[in-house]
């Protein structure tokens, strides 16, 4: 008896999750039926929905999204090469056009992140070394490169203002006619402006043959000083040597 009862209990249970569906607060949630929206919720909500064959109900965070993406190696003004780390936080504002746009948050990585990466190149190729790096560099005696901070009059670190203007800049990008992603770029942040391991490497090579030659010629000055000591001695030997011979001469 008891499990005759269960089995309609089961069906029903079923049935109302093909019926109804949740949407969670953190979520959207966007109806499509053989291809075609039919409904997005942007609110949590509790919706019911005729299980017609066909109907899908894909979900995307509302929430800041963040893109890790790849280092990459980019010229400065000076055509000083630096290997930036960044990563980007984003926000889904319309899941209907970032849907039709994108299609999920893993394509959205990609075209995202690869719009972020033009932005970062070519505001870098327009700064200053000292400005990208928030600071300038000093080589240590081991050849590795730190950076000591500086601050912008204003006290505000100048590299804030290059990301606002790759943040600008991205914006734009997901924004445009071609691309309409419905999402907005909320920050971008340099997590590391590297020198390539090549460049550390000529500075240890080239700080290590400036010690040498130092080294060289501290010991030909030390060389030389002995020789002037060692032939200061040897004439006051002389002097003195010759002077007794005087005396002890009848």
């Amino acid at each position: 008896m008891r499990f005759i009862l269960i089995i309609p209990l089961a069906l029903a249970i079923l049935l109302a999750s093909q019926v109804f569906f949740g949407v969670d607060e953190t979520k959207f949630a966007v109806v499509t039926r053989f291809g075609e929206i039919q409904r997005v919720f942007k609110k949590p909500w509790t919706a019911n929905e005729n299980p017609v064959h066909g109907s899908r109900k894909p979900f995307f965070d509302n929430r800041l999204l963040r893109i890790d993406v790849r280092t990459e190696s980019m010229p400065d003004k000076d055509q000083q090469f630096l290997e930036i780390d960044a990563y980007v936080r984003y926000k889904i504002l319309d899941p209907e056009r970032f849907l039709l746009r994108l299609k999920d948050e893993f394509t959205a990585q990609n075209r995202i992140g690869n719009i972020v990466i033009s932005e970062l190149r070519r505001v870098v190729a327009a700064s200053d070394r000292a400005d990208i790096i928030g600071g300038t560099a000093e080589t240590q005696a081991d050849g590795t490169i730190i950076v000591v901070p500086t601050i912008t009059g204003d006290q505000e670190e100048t590299r804030e203002a290059l990301t606002r203007k790759v943040i600008e800049g991205a914006n734009r990008a997901v924004e445009s006619v071609d691309n309409d992603f419905g999402v907005k770029v909320i920050d971008v942040r340099i997590k590391a402006a590297d020198f390539p391991t090549t460049v550390e490497l000529t500075v240890f090579n080239r700080m290590r043959t400036e010690r040498n030659v130092q080294a060289q010629k501290l010991r030909a000055e030390g060389e030389e000083q002995n020789l002037k000591i060692t032939s200061d001695v040897d004439r006051e030997v002389a002097i003195i040597r010759a002077e007794a011979e005087k005396i002890s001469t009848p």
